[in-house]
């Protein structure tokens, strides 16, 4: 049942980073990478609980969530660059 969380979550990403590349205005685009943010920060949290129910080994662990973190960074930056620019 984790998995499939994980599944939903990590494939939302994509999807919603794809809608926000065709976003019709940046308010749009903001919006769909706002909730690409908001899956990435889920999926850390499954992944958390696929570790601390030993159905992760320590070293897949450590590959998926240095992967999912950067992938929060990259999409954090993103959401506040563009903001920014939306205001200014």
């Amino acid at each position: 049942m984790l998995s499939k969380q994980l599944l939903r979550s990590g494939t939302s990403i994509g999807a919603n980073i794809k809608e926000a590349l065709q976003g019709q205005s940046r308010k749009d685009f903001v919006a769909k990478m706002s909730i690409a943010l908001k899956e990435a920060v889920e999926s850390e949290y499954w992944l958390e609980l696929l570790y601390k129910t030993n159905y992760l080994s320590a070293d897949s662990f450590n590959v998926f969530i240095n992967n999912i973190r950067e992938i929060i960074k990259l999409l954090s930056s993103i959401v506040k660059t563009t903001k920014t620019s939306i205001n200014n």
